[in-house]
């Protein structure tokens, strides 16, 4: 993480529909006067309220940044009251306009369960006020000297895979493997890269469970070079690809920056298992 997290308020200027299952946002607002982006792939902690209708409340942020006191007063709060968190890519910031865009994948199809955030997003209109905690980094490892970058993860990395690629220079090189559900689900992206885009369809499997993503980066012929690989998605996934790419493909841990972004049958709620404890304490430590 970098720099100080700021509480925002914002409010829905407009609502597209990118594709049948991602939803385009973009927020605006006062609070966006001086946001300052940390990384090409920052994060924010989004505030949903439970009362319809009404603006998001959270404690205030002590003056000293202490994630950890501001945590525990957020979690004391009445549950009735206290508004739902989730972590979002911010996908793009228009400083000009003081606008932020967020991607919302649309959940709840083939059986998933439904989150806070993918509701408020299906329904969400102009004038909407949500609450942001940002900026925050995405992952703990920056890259070294490379000669290429990897990206590999689902369709709820696509929103910081194409911020990333949409940020590169000229002469950086990306191949990305993206599992999507189907072709309708393809993005374009405008970028000063060369970059390499797979596809990846599953074609009615429900996410989670199949292993399309992590078969088709063991199958693939890497360029020479050295490779810093960024990994996101649905956190089985990510560590099948991390110890590939670690233990298979002999790429130094510490270029291998990696994300488990949800979990098959739990929530964001949900207590983390030994395995996402083990992943933190992994990420935390830098290798």
């Amino acid at each position: 993480m970098a720099g100080t997290l700021r509480y925002s308020a914002l409010h829905v200027n407009r609502v597209e529909r990118i594709t049948p299952r991602m939803v385009r946002v973009t927020f605006g607002g006062e609070d966006l006067a001086d946001f300052t982006s940390v990384s090409r792939d920052q994060h924010s902690k989004l505030f949903f309220s439970r009362r319809p209708g009404r603006a998001p409340v959270i404690p205030p942020m002590p003056a000293d940044g202490d994630l950890t006191r501001w945590y525990q007063a957020y979690m004391a709060m009445p549950e009735t009251d206290r508004p739902w968190m989730r972590a979002y890519t911010i996908r793009s910031h228009d400083p000009v306009r003081q606008e932020i865009d967020i991607d919302f994948v649309l959940h709840g199809h083939d059986g998933a369960p439904v989150g806070p955030g993918a509701s408020w997003a299906a329904a969400a209109e102009p004038g909407d006020v949500v609450g942001m905690l940002s900026p925050q980094l995405s992952h703990y490892r920056t890259p070294g000297p490379h000669d290429w970058t990897l990206l590999a993860g689902d369709e709820t990395a696509l929103p910081a895979i194409g911020a990333l690629i949409e940020a590169l220079e000229p002469g950086e090189r990306v191949v990305a493997y993206i599992e999507i559900e189907d072709a309708a689900e393809q993005q374009e992206f405008t970028t000063a890269g060369d970059v390499t885009l797979h596809w990846l369809h599953r074609n009615g499997v429900p996410a989670g469970h199949t292993p399309i993503l992590a078969d088709a980066v063991r199958a693939a012929v890497f360029p020479d070079g050295e490779v810093f690989a960024w990994v996101a998605g649905e956190a089985g996934a990510v560590r099948a690809l991390r110890r590939h790419l670690a233990q298979e493909r002999g790429i130094d841990k510490r270029s291998i920056a990696f994300t488990g972004y949800w979990r098959v049958k739990m929530s964001s709620d949900d207590a983390d298992t030994p395995e996402d404890l083990a992943d933190r304490d992994e990420a935390l430590a830098g290798g």
